[in-house]
């Protein structure tokens, strides 16, 4: 063989070096040693490269079993040809050496491997076509798997698609779960009506897992579009079958199928069946979505439709008749697509919920000027929609429908409507009453007076037996007896149609059905007293007073009171009283005000007045808090015009024990006011120490400044100087106040009973907690502050500390301490001996008289 005449003549080039000779004793000590022959060619290295062959080739002649001899033998002799030209006479040898390997090596699927890429690489395509072959058939099918992608790989290269179809349909009966690599390889080679026999089966079979990553959903989407926009080369394929078979398994992506079926359909010529498409498509898609995908392309499909043909005629130089007739059929055709787009969108939504009566309504409004189509749409509206399941007032569909009726004239139509707008099983009695008070509404547009007293009867007819009002599982038409919309409207008939005897008994018969509210009894005492049945009215008012409780009474206490002071005024004061001092009994205290002052005034105007202030005392004890200061007002002006001004001081002090810190100030300064005016000074500066004890002077420095004007014009030097002690004195008893919450606050923080941040939430410092916690003293001492009678004759004691005793030989250093008392931390003054100062007194007393 050659092959062996070119081992021959490379062994008689053997040349062996000092070097080697060890190397050569081992081999023939161990001529069948893997390591040995390894331990050799790799001292034979950096030799010229016949020599690591000849090597090589004798171990591989003691060894032909070794894998790794023929592995690195192999590898050695790719590098050594790996930038020479692909006519080299070296890869030929190369080949017939990994032919000789896979004598022995066949079952290594790595030398096959290396083997058909080292073909695929020099371009020889029908041996390296036959080298995968061989190795496919060699290795076991549990390696093919390490074959194939090679193979492919081939296959693809070259522009082969005959041999390459028949490899991908070997290669996807090992592994169809692939079978996404073959079809997309058909599509690139035009192969399409194969391709989409191969996804048609893909998408058919419900164990095809994808390996790309793509659901069911998308896969269909592909081979939608695959066959819809090649009509021309999918023949083997039903394309209608396929796409609706798509649109019954998914249902809520319909729009890009219908789409896609139509498509197939223009792109096949056929474009009165796509036109049908589309059409069948707005009329069942159920989403608004699915709905604007199909109703953007049908349009964008008539309007290029329309363009493409005025195109053609306009490029004819003799446009015909019929030419002009399809152009204007074409154009037609459009807008009316266009028009009807909102009503085809309406009847989408009625599709998603045909009980949604607003889209019914709104159905109604886009057929308008079109009667027929009204009456169907309504017709069709009441006999779909379940009172059960409606969205929205069932009624009103009957209600319009029978208003449409009228509206054109026919009254006995709309009579026969609203019967059977009666006799509707609606979830709520409400409904049923509104149908019946539009009845009445309709006969009474038309005049037709008995016949509306005729259904207001008839629909407050009592049933047989009887029925609970809020009782679910009964009727509603059983229940709508004691519907209080229908007993109103019945009784706002009889006082206008009716006599006053039948009137009176619809009335009474609210109250006895126990429906009545406090508006109906106002109603119904008005109606009375309208008729000069004033005593019948009182009694309709003293019904509906034993009906109802408070809150819900103010309103029939408010106006029978005030009809029946109207009515007689002081005649029957005795029985006015007894009305009020019922009324009051259990009257919460925001309604107290308003009854108190019309009980007041009728002591006034007709009864004593000690009695109308003895009501004004009862008004301020029953009113809230926040309306006491009004009540105060108005009995302190009540006062004064009936006993004169100096009987309000009693009132004055009672009002400044029990209304609130911000409005006992300003009731003290209007009382220090009133007795400046009459001359009653000292009263006055009693007053305005009293208030002092609850004046922060840094929050109200208004009091401070009101008393201090009120001192320049009717004191004196001694005056001023015990108001500035007095301020001092007020200062020095809030600071305390601070003082002694901190030492609590430090006290507490090293005993470790408490936090700073248990004392004050959310405080950032400690001169904030100071603060907020001398706000909360201040508050808890304002009762103790303002409690008690107003001393007009000063003591030796001054403000709430007993304890705290004027000294008579206190010096006041001045009044320049005046303008600091302004600064935010007051210091508190403590008592200096005269002897300290020596003459600086003097000076200081005079600097006061010069201020």
């Amino acid at each position: 063989m050659p092959i062996m005449d070119v081992k021959a003549a490379e062994s008689m080039e053997i040349v062996f070096h000092d070097d080697d000779l060890p190397y050569e004793e081992e081999i023939l000590r161990n001529p069948y040693s893997v390591k040995h022959w390894l331990r050799y060619i790799e001292h034979k290295k950096s030799a010229p490269k016949y020599g690591v062959n000849i090597i090589y080739e004798r171990a591989l002649k003691e060894l032909p079993g070794s894998y790794k001899l023929w592995y690195y033998y192999l590898r050695t002799r790719r590098k050594q040809i790996k930038n020479r030209c692909l006519t080299d006479p070296g890869f030929e040898e190369v080949n017939n050496a990994f032919e000789r390997s896979l004598v022995f090596m066949h079952k290594m699927p790595r030398i096959w491997m290396d083997y058909c890429t080292f073909l695929t690489d020099q371009c020889k395509i029908t041996r390296t076509r036959k080298v995968f072959d061989r190795a496919l058939r060699a290795l076991p099918v549990t390696q093919h798997n390490r074959i194939w992608p090679l193979y492919l790989k081939f296959v693809r290269k070259h522009d082969l698609p005959e041999t390459a179809v028949r490899v991908f349909r070997r290669y996807l009966k090992l592994c169809p779960e692939n079978a996404e690599e073959y079809v997309d390889y058909l599509s690139e080679m035009e192969r399409l009506d194969e391709a989409a026999q191969v996804m048609a089966k893909i998408v058919n079979d419900e164990n095809f897992v994808s390996q790309q990553g793509k659901s069911k959903h998308q896969l269909w989407n592909e081979l939608c579009e695959l066959i819809s926009k090649n009509p021309e080369k999918v023949h083997s394929l039903n394309v209608d079958a396929i796409i609706r078979g798509g649109l019954r398994r998914y249902t809520d992506q319909l729009g890009h199928l219908w789409n896609s079926l139509a498509n197939y359909y223009v792109r096949s010529g056929l474009f009165e069946r796509a036109r049908d498409i589309y059409e069948e498509a707005i009329q069942t898609v159920t989403t608004v979505r699915d709905f604007t995908q199909v109703f953007d392309a049908y349009a964008q499909f008539e309007e290029l439709s329309m363009s493409k043909r005025m195109e053609e005629v306009a490029s004819k130089a003799n446009p015909t008749e019929d030419d002009d007739t399809e152009l204007e059929l074409r154009l037609a055709r459009f807008e009316y697509l266009m028009e009807r787009r909102l009503l085809l969108l309406n009847s989408v939504l009625l599709r998603q919920n045909p009980h949604n009566v607003q889209e019914w309504h709104k159905r109604v409004q886009l057929y308008e000027g079109n009667p027929f189509d009204i009456i169907n749409t309504y017709t069709e509206a009441v006999q779909t929609v379940e009172p059960k399941q409606a969205v929205g007032k069932l009624h009103t569909l009957w209600v319009d429908f029978a208003k449409f009726y009228e509206k054109n004239g026919q009254i006995e139509d709309a009579r026969l409507i609203f019967d059977k707008a009666t006799q509707v099983s609606y979830v709520k009695v409400d409904d049923l009453a509104t149908v019946w008070c539009e009845w009445a509404e309709m006969e009474l547009r038309n005049e037709n007076y008995e016949e509306t007293l005729r259904l207001m009867h008839k629909a407050t007819v009592m049933p047989s037996r009887k029925v609970a009002y809020h009782d679910d599982s009964e009727t509603v038409q059983s229940r709508v007896y004691k519907s209080l919309k229908v007993w109103s409207m019945y009784a706002d008939l009889e006082e206008s149609f009716g006599t006053f005897k039948s009137c009176k008994a619809i009335y009474d018969r609210i109250i006895d059905l126990k429906i009545a509210t406090p508006q109906i009894i106002i109603n119904y005492g008005v109606f009375l007293e309208e008729n000069n049945y004033f005593e019948e009215a009182f009694r309709a008012y003293e019904k509906g007073i034993a009906l109802f409780k408070w809150p819900n009474v103010y309103d029939i206490w408010n106006t029978y009171l005030t009809k029946f002071l109207k009515r007689y005024g002081g005649t029957k004061l005795e029985r006015a009283r007894d009305l009020f001092e019922q009324c009051l009994d259990g009257c919460p205290s925001q309604f107290a005000k308003n009854l108190y002052l019309l009980y007041a005034r009728l002591e006034e105007d007709f009864g004593m007045a000690r009695h109308a202030m003895a009501v004004y005392e009862r008004a301020t004890k029953a009113v809230p808090e926040q309306e006491m200061f009004d009540v105060f007002n108005i009995y302190i002006k009540r006062a004064a015009e009936i006993y004169g001004i100096p009987k309000t001081r009693q009132i004055y002090e009672k009002a400044i024990e029990v209304l609130p810190e911000d409005r006992t100030r300003e009731m003290c300064v209007r009382f220090a006011d009133m007795e400046t005016k009459l001359g009653e000074i000292d009263r006055a500066r009693a007053i305005y120490a009293h208030c002092s004890q609850i004046c922060d002077p840094r929050i109200t420095s208004e009091f401070w400044q009101i008393w201090k004007e009120f001192e320049v014009r009717h004191g004196n030097e001694d005056t001023m100087r015990e108001m500035l002690r007095i301020k001092r004195s007020v200062q020095a008893m809030y600071n305390t106040q601070v003082n002694m919450m901190s030492v609590q606050m430090m006290s507490s923080a090293n005993s470790g009973s408490g936090t700073v941040a248990d004392l004050a939430p959310g405080a950032k410092d400690g001169m904030r907690l100071l603060e907020a916690k001398a706000v909360e003293m201040a508050g808890a001492g304002k009762q103790g502050v303002g409690a008690g009678n107003i001393m007009f004759v000063r003591g030796e004691t001054q403000g709430d500390n007993k304890d705290k005793v004027v000294n008579p030989d206190e010096i006041d250093i001045g009044s320049d301490e005046e303008e600091d008392e302004e600064e935010e931390v007051p210091v508190e003054k403590q008592s200096v001996p005269s002897e300290v100062f020596g003459s600086l007194k003097k000076k200081g007393d005079q600097e006061m008289e010069d201020e």
